[in-house]
């Protein structure tokens, strides 16, 4: 298991575009990922749970990932999130 703090730099925040777009990257992946902001863990994989964050320009989240592709999936996920899109 791998975990990165990440703070989001993407302009707009994770609003409905962005949120589909980390959820294609985060279902490249064969390993079970996960964001977290406070008290809220969601699968990175799920549109849905990935809505219920409300994530802004600038927070700080735990990117979680677990499996065989984990350190490639952290790494994506991370440009993805650190990235204006």
């Amino acid at each position: 298991m791998v975990k990165d703090n990440v703070t989001i730099q993407i302009s707009s925040g994770l609003e409905t575009r962005p949120i589909a777009m980390l959820v294609q990257v985060a279902s490249q992946y064969e390993s079970s990922i996960y964001l977290e902001s406070g008290t809220k863990k969601v699968n990175a994989k799920s549109i849905m749970g990935m809505m219920t964050l409300g994530l802004d320009n600038g927070e700080n989240v735990i990117v979680t990932a677990d499996g065989a592709d984990e350190q490639e999936a952290i790494r994506n996920i991370r440009s993805y999130l650190t990235q204006d899109k």
